[in-house]
């Protein structure tokens, strides 16, 4: 993709919805291990709730012109959840390993799942309408 679709500004409000997103999914996170939830655990429900912020807000807000609905779309999401939630669980452990803390990983993991979240949901997820020449 070229940087001017990076630039663009569904791109830009997808970024909104990321941050938003990620304050839910890293608050959460932290707060769980501040109680002593292991990171793995703490990861994942902070995936969790950060996966509800964002697929509210991208369905409703970034890609509502595109989204055609169904259990199509719903179907897709979740194969970009999972991709998503594989390539983060295995960012903070290898940084609880490498560095003996597991929030870098999710820091650093954040970025790669954003582009990879934007790129497959303009092309993949959200396209139905797109498809058809809306």
């Amino acid at each position: 993709m070229a940087l001017r679709g990076f630039l663009s500004r569904r791109f830009l409000t997808y970024l909104a919805g990321g941050v938003l997103s990620a304050l839910a999914d890293v608050g959460t996170m932290q707060a769980l291990l501040v109680a002593g939830v292991p990171a793995v655990p703490a990861a994942s429900a902070g995936f969790a709730v950060g996966l509800l912020v964002n697929y509210s807000f991208h369905a409703r807000v970034t890609f509502r012109d595109l989204a055609g609905g169904g259990s199509g779309t719903v179907l897709r999401y979740l194969c970009l959840v999972a991709i998503n939630y594989l390539i983060t669980v295995a960012m903070v452990a290898a940084a609880e390993r490498l560095l003996g803390m597991a929030m870098p990983g999710k820091l650093l993991s954040m970025p790669v799942v954003a582009v990879n979240g934007f790129l497959l949901g303009k092309h993949w997820i959200f396209r139905q309408r797109a498809a058809r020449g809306h």
